[in-house]
């Protein structure tokens, strides 16, 4: 399994504090299962080194990599890169291929395959960075600002929805000197978070549409999923904001939906498994916000909760996912060995 250098898991929780489990929870709860199943898991921890990937292939000759990192290097869209290693290795992995990763990291590229496809997604426009803000008159206020290449809500907050052109310039810098990235700037669609859950490589399945709700949230705070709503306890407790299934959609809106995910699924070339984020407008009309290739996979957490829902438990989950990385057509599977 590979893994962020210094997110390695301990053997047990015990001894450990909530803060300092938080840390290396998702991985802790994948490779603990991973071995209750049976399976023979040793876990790598990688930063800005790829010999540690070609040790544990040459010496251990494993059967697929669970690929768990996020970042190389300390950038998030080098996650492709470290996956492009693994096929020229020709080692089977979990997850996204290096095309669907790289397709869906930068949103900015990702939203204009939508649109070529006429998937429903908001307008947007990209400030990039060392430039000046224009006025963007051919998108209406509101709009939202955030990173075109991080996620995890890196960066979002209340101030990330702004309704003049001053406040868009402050947030475009903002976004220019936290991120390192240039800016998305896209128009702001009021209405319902959703999230959906889509496994597979050709042949795709759908879990349940999940919501995230803000029940106790002022009527003048936007709701959007800030970096504080996904992360902070103390600040979901007090405004009581959860996901759940949105289980008061009708049959034919959820079968809309879902074949939304699955063109966007096809369209950025995903496979694996990934989590589609989309916005729902008091007429139910449907925008995609983005596609989160290897999204968490947490016990508990929003994918694994959601699976569970439709009776897909934790072990099946993960094992789905193992035998789909062992099945992708990765182009070396077809290439003569030397």
């Amino acid at each position: 399994m590979l893994v962020r250098e210094g997110l390695v898991p301990p053997e047990s929780m015990e001894g450990y504090s909530d803060k300092e489990i938080a840390v290396w929870k998702v991985e802790y709860d994948v490779v603990t299962t991973l071995r209750e199943m049976g399976h023979e898991v040793r876990a790598v921890g990688v930063f800005d080194d790829l010999s540690p990937i070609r040790r544990a292939i040459r010496e251990w000759r494993p059967h697929i990599a669970f690929m768990m990192l996020e970042e190389f290097h300390g950038l998030a869209t080098y996650d492709s890169a470290v996956v492009a290693y693994l096929e020229l290795m020709r080692t089977p992995y979990t997850g996204c291929n290096p095309r669907g990763l790289m397709l869906s990291r930068d949103k900015a590229v990702s939203k204009k395959i939508l649109r070529f496809h006429r998937i429903p997604t908001p307008r947007f426009a990209v400030c990039p960075r060392r430039r000046s803000v224009k006025k963007l008159n051919q998108l209406r206020y509101p709009l939202i600002v955030k990173s075109v290449i991080e996620d995890a809500s890196f960066g979002i907050a209340q101030a990330s929805v702004v309704r003049d052109h001053d406040a868009l310039v402050e947030r475009v810098e903002f976004v220019h000197r936290r991120a390192e990235s240039d800016a998305l700037v896209e128009e702001f669609i009021e209405g319902r978070e959703l999230y959906v859950g889509v496994i597979g490589n050709q042949r795709l399945q759908t879990f349940p549409v999940w919501e995230m709700l803000f029940p106790g949230m002022p009527d003048d705070v936007a709701r959007i999923a800030t970096a504080k709503v996904k992360f902070d306890g103390k600040y979901q407790e007090r405004y009581g904001i959860t996901t759940k299934a949105a289980d008061d959609l009708p049959p034919p809106l959820v079968a809309k939906i879902e074949r939304i995910c699955k063109r966007v699924y096809h369209a950025l070339s995903l496979s694996g498994y990934a989590r589609i984020d989309l916005r729902m407008d008091a007429e139910d009309r449907i925008y995609v916000l983005e596609a989160n290739a290897n999204p968490n996979l947490e016990y508990g957490e929003d994918f694994a909760e959601s699976a569970e829902s439709m009776g897909i438990g934790y072990e099946e989950l993960l094992q789905r996912i193992v035998n789909l990385g062992i099945r992708h057509d990765a182009p070396w599977k077809n290439a003569p060995r030397l």
